[in-house]
């Protein structure tokens, strides 16, 4: 445990930050797991259209890098368009 008061802030912080992230990371994996398993085209571009929202808003918010996203969105969208 931190003695000083900075670092029990610092520490704080960490900590809420952490779990921000973490629920960020969560909802944009998970949004990219329902598009790739999707069976239809339609059904498909509905959760593409989600997990992009959600990787966009991490990349936003700093859980993920701009290109990161961008780069994820784009194999995520060849993926759906191979789909017939």
């Amino acid at each position: 445990m931190p003695n000083k008061q900075n670092a029990k802030k610092a520490m704080r912080q960490t900590t809420k930050r952490t779990a921000l992230n973490l629920a960020k990371k969560i909802a944009f994996k998970k949004a990219i797991k329902d598009t790739t398993k999707a069976t239809s085209k339609t059904e498909a571009l509905k959760s593409a259209r989600l997990a992009q929202k959600a990787l966009d808003k991490a990349a936003k918010h700093g859980t993920i890098k701009k290109n990161t996203a961008a780069r994820r969105i784009s194999r995520l969208m060849k993926k759906v368009n191979k789909l017939a």
